[in-house]
């Protein structure tokens, strides 16, 4: 029993290493989730129009500014690597780029705000849903810098593996974003009521706190660890830039061509009229709770993969991938439980008070079983992706991942705009498809070809 635990569990690269680096990011991630999910809760008591267009309008503002949100985010694996091979000076370099990368594309965002107004237009949404996802949706693309400041900064000590200062900093912002929202929307403590429109006022502003407390520690931390050379890496670096870009570009493409897909299918889903659009909202709302300890999984992978990739140690790039293979299906099974012989009780929390339940219910919990079926491949897709772009091999990664989104797009729009079946099927079809990304992403890793990939300088400084 001993040699079982010490093999699984201890040493570079076990599970025990993994779950310190991956549970603050647990912790974070649902701090974020939380964000979300009560907004969308305290929507959903002013009516299942404010709720969905909450989804659909906060999901259109991600997805326009994803590609920022990618390429920044190759940092976490960037800095992981400088860090595993003893160039610790080249840590908050790799940073800095990433924060002007991040102050840099502020105004190009601002440019989508009619893109994201033309796609709810031809989505063939009602032209009431229109208007309050519009204003939700306007809102959170003026503040949607601080998102991606905030995001960069997090990469830094996730990469080196200090993710309780990201988790601190999540906690600052859910707790503003929680309490600022409740205030807003339903006009508290003698603030008017400004419903979903308060809703995105309220997130912006905690986005702001959390950046905040993530750039001080920031500060705190490069001056007070001389080996990190804070003042030095405050200058625009072209090898760095370069490289940041080499390998991040790849990610970047990924998240905003999956999350436009993503976009667009929520889009089709709730062109089946307002029922239905309640019901994949309720259902996406779980799914999203359920997705939360596997992105912290992802992360930890993401970065044990790029430090001992920076290390030269291949073989504990290996082993952290199956180590995050081992968590997910442990927590996968206990999600699938609770789905399976409880979506009653989760649904219900959506309709407490809507009078159109009846209509909802029915739907929404037959999808929420439906979610159960792919939690575990949906975390072998986040195990395997995460260790292959922490070994540099984004661009692979890419191809995968944004082949199976629109194949998913695709086969929805037969079926919605074509076919026009039942929202059923329709669902079943996507639940489906979901296996057969992960079986994509073990083959990908199987091959071992990340192995010839060179991001790091030949001359490793680690003795």
């Amino acid at each position: 029993m001993k040699n079982i635990f010490k093999k699984h569990f201890e040493g570079k690269g076990g599970i025990n290493q993994l779950f310190a680096i991956a549970l603050p990011m647990v912790v974070s991630q649902s701090c974020d989730t939380v964000m979300m999910f009560t907004d969308r809760l305290f929507l959903s008591r002013l009516s299942p129009l404010h709720m969905s267009s909450a989804m659909s309008g906060g999901l259109t503002s991600f997805m326009l500014t994803t590609f920022f949100f990618g390429l920044t985010g190759y940092t976490t694996a960037l800095v992981a690597q400088y860090y595993g091979s003893c160039q610790r000076e080249k840590c908050t370099i790799a940073a800095n780029q990433a924060v002007l990368i991040s102050i840099l594309s502020y105004p190009f965002m601002l440019s989508l705000v009619p893109v994201g107004m033309w796609l709810f237009k031809i989505s063939g949404q009602s032209h009431e849903q229109i208007a309050t996802a519009g204003s939700y949706f306007k809102i959170l693309m003026y503040g949607s810098v601080l998102s991606v400041l905030r995001n960069s900064l997090n990469c830094f000590f996730s990469g080196i593996g200090k993710t309780r200062v990201v988790m601190v900093s999540s906690i600052v912002t859910m707790c503003v974003n929680v309490a600022a929202n409740y205030v807003l929307i339903f006009g508290k403590a003698g603030f008017p009521a400004l419903g979903i429109e308060g809703a995105a006022i309220g997130t912006v502003f905690s986005n702001f706190c959390g950046f905040t407390v993530i750039l001080s520690a920031y500060i705190i931390f490069g001056f007070s660890h001389i080996e990190f050379a804070f003042k030095k890496s405050l200058h625009f670096s072209r090898k760095v830039m370069f490289k940041l870009f080499r390998f991040g570009y790849p990610g970047g493409i990924e998240f905003f061509l999956n999350l436009l897909a993503f976009d667009l299918l929520v889009l089709m889903f709730q062109s089946y009229g307002t029922a239905v659009a309640a019901s994949v909202t309720i259902a996406f709302n779980w799914d999203m709770v359920s997705f939360v300890p596997l992105i912290g999984i992802n992360i930890g992978v993401t970065s044990l993969a790029g430090r001992f990739t920076g290390s030269m140690e291949p073989e504990l790039v290996k082993r952290s991938a199956y180590s995050g293979l081992k968590l997910t299906v442990i927590y996968g099974s206990l999600i699938i439980l609770l789905y399976s012989f409880l979506p009653k009780l989760f649904v219900s929390v959506f309709l407490a008070n809507s009078a159109d339940s009846a209509d909802i219910f029915p739907l929404a919990v037959f999808m929420l079983r439906m979610v159960a079926i792919y939690v575990i491949a949906d975390g072998c897709n986040l195990v395997f992706s995460g260790a292959l772009r922490g070994a540099g091999d984004t661009f692979w990664t890419m191809i995968i991942s944004v082949f199976f989104h629109w194949l998913l797009v695709a086969e929805t729009f037969v079926l919605v705009k074509i076919i026009k079946i039942n929202p059923e099927i329709t669902w079943t079809a996507f639940v489906f498809t979901i296996p057969m990304v992960a079986t994509a992403f073990f083959i990908r890793f199987k091959t071992e070809k990340w192995k010839d990939i060179k991001v790091m300088e030949a001359d490793n400084k680690c003795d």
